[in-house]
């Protein structure tokens, strides 16, 4: 059979039909590696992609943020999986703003000099110290955040660019006197009113609410009853800051440290700088033309104020701020730090136009002495120990994790841990450290969660890994009516007595217009449009939707959060006066709204122009 297999196999067919295999084989691989990187994708905005990382850190950032302003509050919210899966968009949705406002940066032109980033930077009270740029300071901030010089560069060019725009847009609104003085009387407008509370409370008896009407409102209304998707894990982390607390450095090691490093504790000779910017076809003619001046005679300041093309620092006499060797244009570097104080360059070119340089102070280069750095020696010579440890132990953590897959204990007792658990949660309301999106994305793969095995090793961030398995699951369902059943009965119970009382309060309110005015009426004067403490704010509100009365009263009931009726006659409505404080305060508020207005309307345009593509939901969505 064997032979026959072999003849059979060296036929024309065969090879026909082996090739067309393996061309399917190939072509499926291909498409594979081609489409698979739309998986990784949240959105395109004109081709520019926002992956789902960068999602899900957005989304992660909103979150905390939210919680740290709501409290407990946000916690009841995110159980709701609409709510959260509309927050979601919403971020989606800025990040998608954010790119529409880079393009039509990049499109207008705008820039930021490399002068103007490094006047932020030193401006920064993180990287001061005793109200003045520190340079060690500055390294370890970027450091404590994994961030070069060159990442936070790009970051303050891309949002003082952006600002840029912003200013231009939304300074370019203004309110009228006429229209806050007008305004302010409206919101300062007072009203009298009369009103009969109807309670539902007194419908409630007798009320019965049918199995069928509640497995009517159970099939109508499922989605109000979905439950996420849910795990409870297990994990054992590794910190690089853990470890260092139990980590001790003697003074002899601090010692010997600042001694081999002397020279990484020498404060670098500093320049105060100041310069002058010529921009165009004719900026070097102009340059050359201020610097004849400056020999001349005329102070740099004065020069600067009235020829720099650089505005920013023309006002302050061109200058710019403190400088050590390397921070600025290389042209721009050596022509200060060839200076003496007080001298100026000849006209340099660098790739912003033409510059005059200005060494307006220097200080000489200077050795800190070790008592003033022993403290952070300390500090960085416990994380190099740490950070040590830390890699010997990331090694056994990933080799034991692996070697036994169905348990952490191990894994726990290798790196001297402990293994942590959580309570169940869902994708949007994970505790922390598991709130990451690559603990997420680990916590609820396929792999960890069907296989029951402890995942790979997840970075949570710099010096800081975990590995998780899943202990229990919960598939995302919806609650039973059994579950639920209770819930809907006291709901519809509810709403059948507001009705009641709804129907009640109609009849009342006709009577009163009759004039026949029904016991128990409170009556109220000078009621603002911001409420007072003793009335229903929605009631308030709904008092301020009625029609100014024009014979008598007029009359309306509504209905209160708590499901109460309140019927109202609204007697007189009396106008505010226009104070010159709140008319003040009212046209900057104005402005302010007016200017956000002006901002969606930038997004709304710039939305329609463009080419955008929702890669975050199963159907994607194509904007023309």
């Amino acid at each position: 059979m064997l032979e026959k297999i072999r003849e059979g196999s060296q036929g024309v067919a065969a090879k026909i039909i082996l090739g067309a295999v393996i061309l399917s084989f190939a072509l499926t691989g291909v498409y594979s590696y081609l489409g698979g990187n739309s998986e990784m994708l949240a959105a395109e905005v004109n081709g520019e992609e926002i992956t789902r990382y960068d999602l899900d850190q957005a989304f992660q950032n909103e979150q905390a943020r939210m919680r740290a302003q709501l409290g407990e509050m946000f916690d009841s919210l995110a159980a709701d999986p609409t709510y959260m899966a509309g927050l979601r968009q919403s971020v989606l949705d800025r990040l998608i703003a954010e790119r529409l406002i880079d393009q039509k940066v990049l499109a207008m032109g705008l820039r930021v000099s490399d002068a103007q980033i490094q006047q932020a930077i030193v401006a920064m009270p993180e990287f001061q110290v005793d109200g003045k740029f520190d340079n060690e300071r500055y390294q370890a901030v970027l450091r404590q955040n994994n961030l070069s010089g060159v990442q936070l560069r790009d970051m303050l060019r891309r949002d003082m660019s952006r600002q840029q725009l912003m200013v231009g847009l939304l300074g370019s609104e203004f309110v009228t006197d006429a229209e806050a003085q007008a305004l302010t009387a409206l919101q300062q407008q007072t009203r009298d009113l009369r009103y009969l509370l109807v309670s539902q409370e007194d419908f409630s008896n007798g009320i019965e609410v049918s199995e069928q009407e509640i497995s009517d409102f159970y099939e109508a209304n499922k989605a109000r009853f979905a439950t996420p998707e849910e795990v409870a894990v297990e994990y054992v982390e590794l910190a690089v800051s853990d470890l260092a607390k139990d980590v001790v450095v003697t003074d002899e090691e601090a010692k010997a440290f600042y001694d081999a490093q002397a020279m990484a504790y020498r404060q670098p000779e500093r320049r105060l700088a100041a310069h002058m910017l010529f921009e165009g076809d004719d900026a070097k003619a102009r340059a050359e033309a201020a610097l004849a001046r400056i020999r001349a005679g005329e102070a740099f300041a004065d020069v600067a104020a009235d020829a720099s093309d650089d505005t920013f620092t023309a006002e302050n006499g061109g200058e710019l701020d403190w400088m050590t060797p390397g921070q600025m244009d290389p042209a721009f570097d050596q022509a200060l730090f060839a200076l003496e104080q007080g001298g100026t360059s000849d006209v340099i070119e660098t790739e912003y136009g033409f510059q005059i340089v200005n060494a307006k102070q220097i200080e000489a280069a200077t050795q800190r002495p070790f008592e003033e750095v022993k403290s952070s020696i300390i500090d960085t010579l416990k994380a190099d120990k740490a950070q040590t440890e830390f890699y010997g132990l990331q090694q056994q953590l990933a080799d034991v994790s692996f070697q036994v897959p169905d348990s952490l204990t191990e894994t726990a007792e290798a790196v001297g841990g402990e293994v942590k658990r959580t309570e169940q949660f869902s994708r949007s309301n994970a505790p922390a450290p598991l709130d990451n999106p690559r603990a997420l994305a680990a916590a609820f793969s396929d792999s960890v969660l069907l296989d029951g095995m402890n995942s790979e090793v997840v970075q949570i961030d710099n010096g800081h890994i975990l590995v998780l398995r899943v202990s229990e699951h919960q598939a995302a369902g919806t609650e039973s009516l059994d579950e639920v059943k209770d819930r809907i009965r006291e709901k519809l119970a509810t709403d059948k007595a507001s009705e009641k009382a709804m129907a009640d309060a109609a009849a009342i309110e006709a009577e009163w217009k009759a004039g026949n005015e029904p016991e128990g009426v409170i009556a109220v004067n000078g009621v603002g449009r911001f409420g007072q403490a003793d009335l229903d704010p929605t009631l308030v509100q709904s008092v301020f939707t009625m029609s100014k009365p024009a014979n008598g009263s007029e009359f309306n009931h509504f209905r209160l959060p708590s499901g109460d009726i309140a019927i109202v006659a609204l007697d007189k409505v009396s106008d505010g006066e226009a104070q010159a404080e709140l008319v003040g305060a009212l046209k900057g508020r104005l402005a302010q709204q007016m200017s956000e207005a002006d901002y969606r309307s930038l997004i709304d345009s710039l939305r329609a122009e463009a080419e955008i593509r929702y890669l975050d939901r199963a159907e994607a969505q194509e904007i023309q």
